[in-house]
């Protein structure tokens, strides 16, 4: 058991932070300090307690990433309710099978999503309220919501006539064991089920980020990832709001010409990303100078290259706020040939590894102790790890592991909780991989993914992908096996082939010059037989994996 309780690291941080900036909506500019924060808390508090709210009774939230949205969660653990976040992409269906799986009693919602959502489909819902100004948007018959938000004020200056002040802060006692939040998956099989973590799953993941030093009181931090993942609560929020540090909420979709704006502008002290965000700048701002013949050329020279790639990371760096101690890159796995770019230029990242039942942390290495192929040391004292084959550092087999921040099962899901934990305890990740002598965690695909060669070899799609992204004119790819062949499906990268004339009918040959490439580069049971054109991107997680489930028969 984690000895620090997750309720009270932040009742002692609102104590201690009360006059520092906590959140700010970057599109709006509108900053609250910790002490507003606190008072919006407080005023939750009361419509909980005047609505009858019980220990353990469920929240639903779900909206566009704002300061409000953090006020909503923080409000429902520290009340002793359980928080259920439910990801914006879902369509209405999964919502509303969400809220009503989940048992929640209340919703927070954006505007527009309330707009798509039907209310006699979530009729257990007794109140439901605006995030964009925590107005009441609907309550059920027979509740008095509305009336109580009107008396919000009055009933406020009752219990605090003096003003609330930050000796008033003191949050429910709940013991670390106690499910504080059901975090809905969307992983790429297609199937969502609830995770129950606990304080002490989210205790492990904050207490740990504090030893990292990669974020301390007073300093900005940048959020563009979605708060209902896992990942992102956890580093974009949970911890800097631990810490005392200053989130900034992009609130808007992070293109590449967006988000340096923004990194210019907030200049975080630490980046928490997905490897998409930074192959996209790789194939923006890197690889089109790279490609130049007068670089090539320069690269070539003994003494030049590393002045030329010291420019380049310093580039990067600045072009990213320049004040940044590190870059996490988590969620899914980075392009091999941008991973090992940015590590040869000496490019401050490292690539961390974890899952949603584990709240998210796994295994993390410092960018100073990074080596390119691995995910990162399981997490010294607090998480195991083990792989199931009979040589765990050369034979591939799947990762298990176990430890503080293991859930505690998926919600009124039996089956599913004993499918994913072995007889001893250890959770089944369904990655597959090897480590090594200091327990650090090499992937090499989805247990899921493994495709079985003709001659019983295990092929890993993941790999193959990351090889052929990187040919002319590859956006994305997925590779699926077809009548006992592997097909490679590519959505091409119609920017870059407008840019240089080429007409799109000549892409077909194109991808024929690709694949012959291609299959130099793999072993000769990984040979693609063909590759396809599709017509639009591949459909994606809210993390950014494509949903591979979706193309399997294709």
């Amino acid at each position: 058991m984690i000895k620090e309780n997750f309720i009270k690291l932040y009742e002692n941080s609102f104590r201690e932070n009360w006059n520092l900036s906590a959140l700010t909506d970057y599109s709006k500019a509108t900053t609250y300090t910790f002490e507003d924060v606190a008072k919006e808390i407080a005023r939750m508090h009361v419509i909980f307690e005047e609505c009858q709210v019980r220990k353990g009774d469920k929240i639903a939230l779900v909206g566009k990433d704002c300061a409000r949205w953090c006020m909503v969660y923080m409000a429902t653990v520290t009340y002793g309710a359980i928080i259920v976040p439910i990801l914006q992409d879902f369509n209405p269906n999964d919502i509303h099978h969400i809220i009503n799986h989940s048992e929640s009693t209340f919703l927070f919602v954006s505007d527009n999503i309330w707009d798509s959502l039907e209310e006699e489909k979530i009729g257990d819902i007794r109140g439901v309220f605006s995030l964009n100004d925590f107005r009441c948007l609907h309550q059920r018959d027979g509740e008095s919501i509305q009336k109580l938000m009107r008396e919000l004020d009055q009933k406020m200056d009752k219990k605090y006539p003096n003003g609330f002040t930050k000796e008033d802060i003191k949050y429910v006692e709940l013991d670390n064991n106690k499910v504080v939040l059901i975090n809905y998956t969307s992983g790429t099989t297609g199937f969502s089920k609830g995770v129950m973590l606990t304080g002490n799953n989210l205790a492990g993941n904050v207490t740990y980020a504090r030893t990292l030093d990669v974020i301390f009181r007073g300093e900005r931090m940048l959020c563009f990832l979605p708060l209902a993942h896992a990942y992102s609560c956890a580093f974009n929020f949970l911890v800097p709001m631990a810490f005392g540090a200053h989130v900034y909420f992009l609130g808007r979709i992070p293109s590449p010409k967006i988000l340096l704006k923004a990194f210019e502008e907030v200049k975080p002290h630490l980046i928490i990303t997905v490897p998409l965000i930074l192959e996209k700048i790789y194939k923006k701002m890197i690889l089109p100078k790279l490609n130049k013949m007068a670089m090539k050329l320069a690269l070539n020279i003994p003494l030049l290259d590393s002045r030329i790639y010291a420019q380049i990371r310093k580039h990067l760096i600045d072009a990213m706020g320049g004040k940044f101690r590190e870059v996490i890159v988590g969620g899914a796995a980075m392009n091999q040939e941008v991973t090992d770019f940015l590590y040869k230029i000496k490019f401050p990242f490292t690539i961390g590894y974890g899952m949603t039942e584990c709240a998210p942390l796994v295994s993390y290495d410092s960018h100073k102790e990074f080596i390119p192929g691995s995910c990162g040391q399981i997490l010294k004292g607090i998480m195991e790890v083990r792989i199931d084959s009979a040589d765990p550092y050369n034979e591939v087999g799947e990762i298990h592991v176990r430890g503080e921040n293991v859930m505690k099962g998926y919600y009124k899901n039996d089956e599913a909780t004993n499918n994913v934990f072995t007889e001893d305890g250890w959770l089944c990740t369904g990655d597959l991989g090897t480590i090594d002598k200091t327990n650090r965690i090499f992937i090499r695909g989805r247990s899921k993914t493994m495709i079985l060669g003709s001659s019983g070899q295990n092929i890993y799609p993941e790999e193959i992908e990351s090889k052929l992204n990187n040919l002319p004119f590859v956006m994305e790819s997925v590779v699926v096996e077809k009548n006992g062949k592997l097909v490679g499906l590519v959505y091409p990268d119609y920017d870059s082939v407008d840019g240089t004339g080429l007409s799109h009918e000549d892409l077909p040959a194109i991808m024929e010059q690709n694949r012959a490439e291609l299959n130099k580069l793999l072993a000769p049971y990984e040979n693609v037989t063909q590759l396809q054109l599709y017509p639009t991107e591949f459909e994606k997680t809210p993390k950014k994996s494509i949903k591979r489930y979706l193309y399997s028969n294709y």
